[in-house]
């Protein structure tokens, strides 16, 4: 399965932008939650299709508390860096624009003051964003593709690896200082490339994608919940109303827990020519997480 591993970009910029797919004058009036999306059932569907997941590069699909914020990652033609943008609802019409350039991949914290971006991060003030930070030692140096963190803090990450080998690992505030990474245990981190966790709020279940033996194709989703002792139970794979032969990857539950979003590779693209693949966003109810949640 091949991994982005992008250089990071600093500078951010404000800039206005229009669809990939549609001209200026065709581009549909948004309005309702969910940027006007009829929304999916049990099956995995195309989210915002030649509006978000067009013909280019979008992944990192991401709802901000409150649900009036949506930002995803765009790669267009060759040559052409990857962008972060958001859609934002406003007298509830939804209107896109460019944050800046891709500076990590975006997870935002269950209060809305934080957009994690891997081993950096900007806070929200009155005006916006802010620059981006670096989280400090001993993050600075590990190569983190996705940092989510729960309620109470706690970061949990996934440590790149170009050989397939990387892992998960978690790190609590304790007395308001932060521990030492520790790796999670074979439950999750069992198989090849796992990668791009998202923490539940709460803590009581972890979403990351990975490839294991009984899996549906390239990359799939798996979930494990916490179990009464806190330990962490056996992955249990999302199936194949949501996962396909093609990579499947960074799962995301809104923050109103009604739906999972995720990326899938349509098309591969040419990553030493500089070409993109076709990457889209999908999205898909979170019933599931009660139906495989262990009945206690």
């Amino acid at each position: 399965m091949k991994r982005v591993f992008t250089a990071i970009v600093l500078m951010l910029s404000i800039l206005t932008i229009s669809s990939q797919s549609y001209g200026q004058d065709e581009f549909p009036v948004l309005e309702g939650p969910y940027l006007g999306q009829k929304p999916p059932g049990s099956t995995a569907e195309v989210f915002a299709p030649g509006i978000v997941s067009t013909e280019h590069y979008e992944i990192f699909g991401v709802f901000a508390p409150g649900m009036k914020e949506f930002y995803f990652v765009r790669g267009g033609d060759e040559g052409e860096k990857q962008k972060l943008i958001v859609f934002k609802s406003e007298n509830n019409r939804w209107r896109s624009s460019v944050v800046g350039p891709r500076a990590g991949e975006p997870a935002i914290s269950p209060d809305g003051k934080t957009m994690h971006l891997g081993r950096r991060y900007m806070e929200r003030s009155e005006t916006g964003w802010s620059e981006v930070k670096s989280l400090g030692a001993p993050f600075e140096e590990m190569p983190i593709m996705r940092l989510s963190a729960s309620s109470k803090g706690t970061y949990y990450f996934d440590e790149a690896s170009r050989d397939g080998n990387g892992s998960i690992r978690y790190s609590r505030l304790v007395d308001g200082k932060r521990e030492e990474p520790k790796v999670l245990g074979e439950e999750i981190n069992g198989g090849k490339w796992i990668a791009h966790p998202f923490i539940a709020p709460d803590e009581s279940y972890i979403i990351f994608d990975g490839e294991r033996e009984g899996g549906f194709g390239d990359s799939d989703l798996y979930i494990s919940f916490r179990q009464q002792n806190g330990s962490w139970g056996e992955a249990v794979n999302l199936g194949d109303k949501i996962n396909s032969e093609a990579e499947d990857a960074y799962g995301t539950v809104t923050p109103d827990g009604k739906y999972l979003f995720f990326y899938r590779v349509i098309s591969p693209g040419n990553w030493d020519e500089g070409i993109f693949s076709n990457v889209d966003i999908y999205w898909v109810d979170t019933q599931f997480i009660e139906t495989l949640r262990p009945k206690r």
